[in-house]
């Protein structure tokens, strides 16, 4: 399996260490970037490409890995090719192009997943495993919190760019707002409030999220850039009629399973991110669409679970600049 990757800076270069993990063999890499691009080409002994059409007729899988105003154009490049596709998220920057995304990925018949990391991260895999084997019930609450600072100001960072970001609530936000879909389902109305000011020169850009699931549950997602480098926080609870699960990145803890009192089973710890015992959550991802490719099964996260993510977060930008409840609609 030859594998192409499209962008060479942090996630890049990320997913390329994850893919060497696999059989799968790098051929070569699309990329400008003079410094980034020609150190990781010598380490995985791989090309570089002025452009995605020169690096097709050479590889079987496109992982994108450009910021997220260009994903359509190189999804819909790639399709055409019929090359199976590994996408960062977000999915895209509107819901329009994620829906032509798909529809095109769709019609070539190749394999599409969108590379929504956090499903894979231990703690908040063992947390969806323990609420689908019914450990705490039917969800009733959820409260996700992501805090970081805000990516470096230069002159060509696409991340403080509104048009070509979505700023922090969907660049950011959107790991969670994904995690809590995932958990408890289809979200039918998102409210949101916020303070931003990163785009005009504060570095301050926090928000949060209410979701309905049209399941009852509700979830109370929170995100942040307003944290000084080089902070880094997660944290969630997941409380359902028989139980409540809790992690956070700052305890030593592994995630925590809490039952009624009438329930005395003993549930074992699971390690955190990064532990001994776990591998790296992106090595992890990218090990299951490998897998999904060569045994021709379904990808875990597929272009619908982008778009919904997508539409939540977009969503929630909206509820937060006119200060009024969105409803969801459905959108395939």
């Amino acid at each position: 399996m030859r594998i192409g990757i499209v962008g060479t800076g942090f996630m890049g270069s990320t997913h390329a260490a994850a893919w060497a993990a696999t059989d799968a063999e790098i051929v070569g890499f699309v990329t400008k970037d003079t410094v980034t691009g020609p150190k990781l080409a010598a380490q995985y002994q791989a090309q570089i490409y002025p452009d995605l059409p020169a690096m097709l007729a050479d590889v079987d899988v496109v992982d994108i890995c450009t910021p997220t105003h260009l994903h359509e154009e190189m999804v819909l490049t790639a399709a055409a090719a019929r090359k199976d596709i590994l996408c960062e998220k977000p999915l895209a920057r509107t819901l329009p192009q994620a829906q032509k995304m798909i529809a095109a990925c769709a019609a070539a018949g190749v394999k599409f997943m969108v590379a929504h990391v956090v499903r894979f991260f231990p703690g908040y895999a063992q947390a969806k495993a323990q609420v689908a084997a019914g450990a705490i019930g039917k969800p009733a609450v959820l409260r996700l919190t992501r805090g970081t600072f805000q990516p470096k100001k230069a002159a060509d960072n696409w991340f403080v760019e509104f048009e070509k970001s979505g700023g922090m609530m969907l660049d950011l936000m959107i790991h969670d707002l994904d995690y809590a879909r995932w958990i408890a389902g289809d979200v039918a109305t998102v409210f949101a409030k916020n303070i931003s000011s990163s785009f005009t020169g504060a570095d301050v850009d926090h928000g949060l999220a209410i979701l309905t699931h049209r399941s009852g549950a509700i979830s109370h997602v929170e995100g942040s850039w307003a944290y000084p480098p080089p902070l880094f926080r997660t944290r969630f609870e997941i409380a359902g009629d028989n139980g409540w699960l809790q992690y956070s990145s700052d305890e030593t803890a592994a995630i925590q399973l809490h039952l009624r009192p009438e329930q005395d089973e003993e549930i074992p710890d699971v390690p955190l991110p990064g532990s001994p015992l776990s591998e790296d959550p992106y090595t992890t991802e990218i090990k299951a669409f490998y897998d999904c490719l060569v045994e021709d099964t379904a990808v875990p996260v597929s272009g619908e679970d982008g778009l919904a993510a997508l539409q939540i977060a977009l969503a929630a930008i909206e509820s937060a600049q006119n200060g009024r409840p969105v409803h969801l609609e459905a959108l395939l």
